[in-house]
């Protein structure tokens, strides 16, 4: 990696000489720069080195290096080799230690750390060499490196990468030596340190790496036993997800259109997908290692040692270590096992504490749920989909849910940092998020979802059906009975469980409440609903809402979500409702949560807004009559001066620049507001409120400009070809036909129309921007 400029004349007199020496740092950093000079320090004279070595405290590297150089040539037997690596690691060692403390004082707060000399003398190029050296070599009998020196080597350059991330950096940029890795990867007794390497340079590389790329990748994973495969679910995090460049949400959708449509063709995180899932039986391993059991821990002070644990393995690399310990052991006691158990049989691992095996296989379960979720969200969802309803992954996590995923001794104070899946948190909590974000993905607008219940819950839904003599949901008849949950109670009903439990700020909440309505999102089904209802769901949602102090916004809107899907269309909700919020306070209370963030709750105000129009139009039914002059949210919501209310409030928040994913709903709960009143020929009269409102204000103009603005991009946004608009179409039970023609409408240039925003613009006021959306 450094080189020295120049080769200074050895006629030089001992003063010269001496000012060379001084200069050596010098000219090695310039070198960085120029690419000129001698291949690598070690090249220097011996002499030069130790003169200066005390002075400059380079603590003999330098000098090493050179030996570790001449004594790994090719055809040598690499022992001496080996014990100048090992003289060096134990220096580098106390550098990464340092790192790995709280106690750590950083590189730079020496003027030349071990580590830097290390590389500033060529170190890190000549490990490299070193270990890629039988690749490069033409003769027909390769070099055989001893495994222990390799491990070194990779332990060597790891500890550099934590020290300094230039040397991490300048490893991934070096494509060669990423690929050949990976081949590494098939030595088991390298492949922890192999691994570990590789997540750390994967982890700051520039381009996404080509898992198509890595030779004989497919026989390479097969060869993983189920430990390893665990691990390198670690590093396939990283290639299969899309770059991290801050949260998804808050990114502008002008921006995000744009980006797409520069990149139409497969992303790179993409194409790894579909690479993995061409691996035979990858997924059907991957959920026998998230379905796994183990042993359910016991004792009185097992809560206070599972934290003890925690806070020792504060970076996983102290656990690995010990497993490798562990696995060693097995292999030198020769008790070969199956995959799955190999672990388990190891002398050291009973040695470890309970705690420490279940930590463990959490951690395991992190990486490899994280794995299947993302694979569940791509572009291959349906394919994933029918592998994970075939190896059976909802019912095995059912059946680990009450002694591993939310077992009784589970604290629920931690703070979760919101909705960030990478949070850093134990690996109990990251273990419930992603595991709430999987059934979330899985049940999502998915026949599937009827798997997270069992045989004797899907004949509950079976007959809410024939009581209310409606016929079964197709997906429901479908579902094949021997792939549902066991047991007495289904995944859904077991987090409706444990989500009563929780405390009100619980960041929990938001998870569980994300998962169970990703089960009643799509098609509203009356079943899915009051199968919910008559476990007391809506009653628990209201308290949270209005008795139980929630001060967390990202709670307050998955259950304003959540509600919203559960009381949608659904009449008996609505009298559950109005039996809940028994008094003007309570109610008053409901509404100043409601209005406190239109964005948080505006899927809610649409769910009202729709239920109310059809419940209108149901007045021959006793019952729905009844609820309507009873209900106060009904009766709310059906005084217009409230709803042109919420229509104002919405258009008025957003803007195109400003529009994300998080807060394009309020566009659309616009919509439905305005084409709810265009059935009953009502348009003109709710644009003519918004203008006599401008007015009012004293803005003319500006609320019509920026909704007709909404509009258009309204329409570049979801008349794009690869836009799926079946969701608007499903929530609301509004055609899309009827979507399209009513922007089309309101944005019509004919003055003359009633029900053109145009028409209620005065002409000085007029500021409809043609250029907003251009490219």
């Amino acid at each position: 990696m450094a080189t020295l400029l120049g080769s200074e004349s050895q006629q030089h007199t001992g003063r010269k000489r001496r000012n060379s020496s001084g200069n050596i740092v010098a000219k090695f950093t310039a070198v960085r720069i120029t690419g000129k000079g001698f291949s690598r320090g070690t090249q220097l004279p011996g002499g030069l080195l130790q003169e200066r070595d005390k002075r400059a405290k380079w603590h003999g590297i330098p000098v090493l290096l050179q030996k570790l150089y001449e004594s790994s040539h090719p055809n040598s037997d690499f022992s001496h080799a080996h014990n100048f690596l090992k003289v060096l690691s134990s220096q580098l060692s106390m550098d990464a230690m340092s790192f790995v403390t709280e106690d750590r004082k950083t590189a730079q707060e020496s003027t030349f750390p071990n580590t830097h000399t290390f590389d500033l003398f060529g170190g890190v190029d000549l490990l490299v060499e070193i270990l890629m050296r039988p690749t490069l070599t033409m003769q027909k009998k390769k070099t055989q490196m001893n495994d222990d020196l390799v491990k070194d080597c990779l332990s060597v350059l790891y500890n550099c990468c934590i020290c300094m991330e230039v040397v991490t950096k300048s490893l991934a940029a070096r494509d060669d030596f990423v690929l050949f890795l990976f081949t590494l990867m098939t030595n088991k007794k390298t492949f922890l340190q192999t691994a570990t390497l590789i997540e750390d340079i994967l982890g700051v590389k520039k381009e996404m790496i080509q898992l198509e790329g890595i030779p004989n990748l497919s026989g390479m994973v097969q060869s993983f036993d189920q430990q390893r495969l665990a691990n390198f679910c670690r590093i396939l995090s990283v290639t299969i997800s899309e770059p991290d460049v801050g949260n998804d949400d808050k990114h502008t959708l002008l921006a995000k259109n744009a980006q797409q449509k520069r990149n139409a063709s497969p992303s790179r995180a993409e194409v790894n997908q579909v690479t993995l899932l061409n691996i035979p039986g990858f997924i059907e391993r991957l959920c026998k290692l998230a379905t796994r059991k183990v042993s359910e821990a016991t004792g009185a002070n097992f809560q206070q040692e599972l934290e003890d644990w925690y806070t020792w393995l504060d970076n996983a690399l102290v656990l690995d270590a010990l497993m490798q310990m562990a696995t060693e052991e097995t292999e030198q006691s020769s008790t070969e096992s199956s995959d799955e158990s190999s672990l388990a049989s190891s002398p050291l691992r009973h040695r470890l504490p309970q705690s420490m095996k279940i930590v463990h296989e959490i951690m395991y379960k992190v990486e490899v749920l994280y794995v299947l979720c993302v694979l569940l969200m791509g572009r291959q969802r349906n394919q994933v989909h029918k592998m994970l309803a075939e190896f059976r992954l909802i019912p095995g996590l059912n059946n680990l849910f009450d002694k591993l995923i939310w077992r009784k001794y589970t604290t629920s104070n931690h703070v979760v940092h919101g909705q960030n899946e990478n949070c850093d948190c134990s690996p109990e909590i990251s273990f419930k998020i992603q595991f709430l974000r999987l059934l979330q993905s899985f049940s999502d607008h998915h026949e599937n979802k009827y798997l997270l219940l069992n045989s004797q819950e899907l004949n509950e839904l079976s007959a809410i059906s024939m009581k209310a003599n409606i016929p079964e949901v197709e997906a429901l008849v479908n579902t094949d009975r021997s792939l549902v949950c066991d047991g007495k109670k289904g995944l859904l009903t077991r987090i409706l469980t444990v989500m009563k439990r929780e405390p009100p700020d619980s960041s929990f909440r938001f998870w569980q409440a994300r998962a169970v309505e990703s089960f009643l999102r799509g098609a509203t089904s009356y079943a899915d609903q009051m199968f919910l209802l008559k476990r007391g769901l809506l009653e628990h949602i209201l308290f949270c809402i209005i008795d139980s102090g929630c001060t967390s916004r990202d709670v307050l809107q998955s259950y304003f979500d959540l509600l919203g899907e559960l009381m949608k269309f659904n009449i008996d909700a609505f009298k559950r409702f109005n039996k809940y919020v028994n008094t003007p306070e309570k109610f008053q209370t409901f509404l100043t949560q409601i209005n406190s963030s239109l964005v948080d709750s505006n899927m809610l105000v649409r769910c009202i807004v729709l239920s109310l129009d059809r419940f209108e139009s149901q007045t021959e039914d006793v019952k729905v009559v009844e609820v309507l002059s009873e209900c106060c949210l009904l009766s709310y919501m059906a005084r217009v001066e409230n709803r042109l209310s919420f229509l104002f409030r919405l258009i008025n928040i957003i803007n195109v620049q400003t529009l994300t994913q998080e807060n394009v709903s309020c566009l659309n709960t616009s919509l439905v507001i305005l084409m709810l009143a265009r059935r009953k020929a009502k348009l003109p009269f709710y644009l003519n409120a918004l203008r006599e409102k401008e007015y009012a204000e004293k803005y003319p103009g500006c609320l019509l400009n920026n909704f007709h603005n909404l509009l258009r991009f309204w329409q570049r946004h979801y008349l794009n070809k690869d836009k799926d608009s079946t969701c608007l179409e499903n929530s609301s039970c509004i055609p899309f036909s009827y979507w399209k023609e009513t922007v089309s409408v309101l944005l019509g240039s004919d003055r003359t129309s009633l029900c053109a925003i145009a028409s209620y613009i005065d002409e000085p006021f007029m500021d409809l921007d043609r250029d907003l959306l251009e490219d």
